[in-house]
């Protein structure tokens, strides 16, 4: 089991959380340590398999429909096995085992060319070990991972590390852009690494250093891709991962998404249609943080009629990454990369 970083570790990915494309030298300079040492220490980190810097890429970008939060039931002692399965469908970005009504929760996305219906009715629930199977659209995003953040720099290092950011993560998207090839192929590259270089885009692409530049730039500040540290909670110190839905009279939904994506421990907050409104996929440093945060924060919210928590006792993939013994990160799968008019759908 990979042990929870040191100080400086944690001051490096809370620091990659703000700016994940910082040189870091600069990195290094904020956080008071010495340029070598902060290299050598991101090195490790990326070497060990536990940090990788990548891009999420905006749902009508890489999709051709809103995704879908999916909970499933297994017969007993099948567990294991759907979850190798769904490991094999490429429409599905994340995949954990929970306590609670069911057994795994995962993140399906439609790709280009996916028949979304014969998916969630009859390829998903055909899968040797599925008891049933229950999917939720989503309806609008809150909050999503890339936003979450390692609360422990200090007020002037955080505003230092803001200024070096290539975006903003809170801003709102700008209107979907048409995507050439270089873009597309441009996209494709920050989405394996949100730390690639414009000279890197360049040379792939057979584009100038400006242009590969430009295309960089526009989409980071469009929001077409967004930059994000992607770690393990549980190392960071947040080992409780929780999975909550809300019925929250209608009236009262955004007011629900609003105050629950601010809170610290927020990962996911979306409006589904379902059974339940409002889902919340949200971590924290200990069961007792956990309960305070049912008791003190959801039940401050008005027009709360029901709710229903859900455990994560193991992450299996994330972002289309494959977890080994729930920390260490695998390679991306194809399936997370922008396709052009000209792929094949899967």
């Amino acid at each position: 089991m990979v042990q929870e970083l040191d100080p400086a570790d944690l001051d490096i990915v809370a620091a990659l959380q703000i700016a994940p494309r910082a040189p870091i030298n600069l990195i290094a300079e904020v956080i008071g340590l010495k340029p070598t040492t902060a290299s050598r220490r991101l090195a490790n980190l990326q070497e060990r398999g536990v940090l990788r810097v990548i891009a999420s890429a905006r749902w009508t970008v890489l999709t051709s429909g809103n995704p879908y939060v999916v909970w499933i039931k297994c017969a007993p002692g099948h567990t294991d096995a759907v979850a190798n399965e769904l490991r094999r469908v490429p429409e599905v970005q994340s995949i954990m085992m929970t306590t609670g009504a069911t057994d795994l929760y995962c993140t399906v996305y439609p790709l280009p060319g996916t028949d979304i219906n014969h998916l969630l009715m009859t390829r998903l629930p055909a899968i040797d070990g599925v008891a049933s199977i229950r999917s939720d659209l989503v309806l609008r995003a809150a909050r999503e991972g890339f936003g979450w953040r390692l609360h422990r720099l200090g007020e002037e290092q955080t505003a230092t590390l803001t200024a070096l950011a290539d975006y903003d993560p809170d801003a709102p998207a700008a209107a979907n852009p048409a995507l050439g090839p270089n873009e597309h192929g441009a996209l494709a590259m920050l989405l394996d690494d949100g730390r690639v270089s414009s000279a890197q885009v360049a040379r792939k692409l057979s584009i100038s250093n400006s242009s590969a530049y430009r295309l960089v730039q526009n989409l980071l500040e469009s929001g077409t891709a967004r930059p994000r540290a992607e770690i393990e909670p549980a190392l960071l110190g947040y080992p409780i991962t929780a999975l909550i839905s809300l019925e929250v009279q209608p009236q009262h939904i955004p007011e629900a998404l609003a105050r629950l994506s601010a809170h610290e421990s927020a990962r996911y907050t979306v409006m589904t249609a379902g059974p339940t409104s409002v889902f919340y996929h949200g971590v924290f440093r200990s069961e007792e943080a956990l309960a305070d945060f049912v008791t003190d924060d959801i039940g401050a919210l008005p027009g709360i009629v029901g709710m229903n928590m859900s455990m994560v006792l193991r992450v299996l993939r994330r972002q289309w990454i494959d977890r080994e013994d729930g920390f260490v990160l695998g390679e991306r799968q194809p399936s997370a990369l922008p396709r052009t008019h000209d792929d094949k759908a899967p």
